[in-house]
Order: structure tokens, then sequence, then C-alpha cells
């Protein structure tokens, strides 16, 4: 498969903001959300558990009611779709058992041939409850890491955003049932034409002042 050139790469995180304004006339078409998606699936995580799980919101009744516990922040209406961001609180001992089945499925290899994979994957899940849940929330970051910059390189705009009420999102969409709780929101779509802060300068520290050398 041909790499992408590194000056087209620059270019697409360049191009890339926190969109503020969305235009809600506008969709992203089924096969281009698809690539998004799996971009999530595809996101990597320590000993590959995946503790995580992608709420997808499209529904403009329940994206009323999350617009409310969001401080009334428009992205969330005015996206084409809202990806809510959830890690699992905490991962567990069965979700550890169910990694290493699939692995072994995958792979076509034996469940007890993994002995060692799994003795792994089960001391991470299982860790006291609240270092589990916050070592989720962590790997959960990295899905939204590669979900905003796939959205970039295929000309989505996309918006991170920590400004929500997590409790009453979880309530809202009933994350309970689904072992996991709220930690971000991704807004995805099209930018309203002409927004200044699409072409505002990047506010970022000079590269030496970020990147160590050794």
């Amino acid at each position: 498969m041909d790499a992408i050139a590194p000056e087209t790469a620059l270019a697409r995180l360049q191009w890339r903001y926190a969109t503020k304004k969305f235009d809600p006339t506008k969709k992203i078409p089924a096969e281009v959300w698809s690539v998004l998606e799996q971009s999530l699936q595809l996101a990597p995580s320590s000993t590959g558990l995946q503790p995580w799980k992608f709420a997808v919101v499209t529904d403009p009744a329940v994206r009323q009611k999350l617009h409310a516990a969001a401080y009334n922040q428009p992205q969330v209406l005015d996206c084409s779709h809202l990806v809510v961001i959830c890690a699992k609180a905490p991962p567990t001992i069965a979700d550890a058992e169910r990694h290493v089945a699939r692995t072994a499925e995958v792979h076509g290899v034996s469940v007890e041939s993994l002995e060692k994979f799994r003795g792994m994957v089960v001391g991470v899940a299982d860790k006291p409850a609240d270092e589990a849940s916050a070592w989720a929330a962590r790997q959960a970051y990295i899905a939204l890491g590669m979900f905003l910059t796939t959205a970039a390189m295929i000309g989505v705009d996309a918006c991170p955003m920590e400004g929500f009420d997590p409790p009453k999102f979880d309530e809202i969409l009933g994350l309970a049932k689904h072992g996991v709780k709220s930690f971000a929101l991704a807004a995805a779509g099209y930018r309203v034409p002409g927004d200044k802060y699409a072409t505002a300068p990047k506010v970022r520290l000079p590269i030496d002042e970020v990147i160590i050398r050794f």
C-alpha cells in the first residue's frame, strides 16, 4: 500500500481545527462515516484489550437531551455525528477472557497456547477498580486521537470536547448497562464556510520547546 506523502499528511493536520461551527445541513456520507467508525475499531490499546465503547448519536431527540448536559454547546446539535468516547468502568476479568478468546479465534490458535498472554491481559484487568478505570480512560483517549487524525486525513471536520456533564450523559444514554462511562466527545461533520477559526493561525509552542532530543 502506498504511503501518504509526508507533505500531504502535514497539510491535512494543518487544515484541521477544533471546529466550533458545523453546517447542520451537511451530513457525512455513509461510506465516509464507515471509515471513521473503523478508525475507532482499529485504534491501538495496551495488550489490545480495547477497554472502550463508542456511542454514536445521530437521533435529534437524543441530541437535544445531551445538548443541555453539554452546557448548550452548538456542536452537539449541529454536527453530523456525535461520538461519545466511553471507557470500561472498570474493565473486568470477563473482558480479559473475551479478548484472549477473540485473539485465539483470529490467529487460529488454541486458548491454551496463549496462557502467558492471558496472564498479562488478566493482570491489567485485575487491578483495583479505580486504578483500572483510570487506565481504561487513558486508553480511550488514544482512540479519540485516532479518530481526529483519520477525520483530518479524509477531509471531515471534528471537535474534541470535554465540556459536558459525564454522569448526565451516562444517564441519558443508559451507559451503565454497557459497563462504561463517558469521558470525552467528538463532534464530526463539516465546517460552516467562512468560519474565522478555520483559518486562524494555530497557537502552538515552538517545536524545540515540545520535542526533547537525545
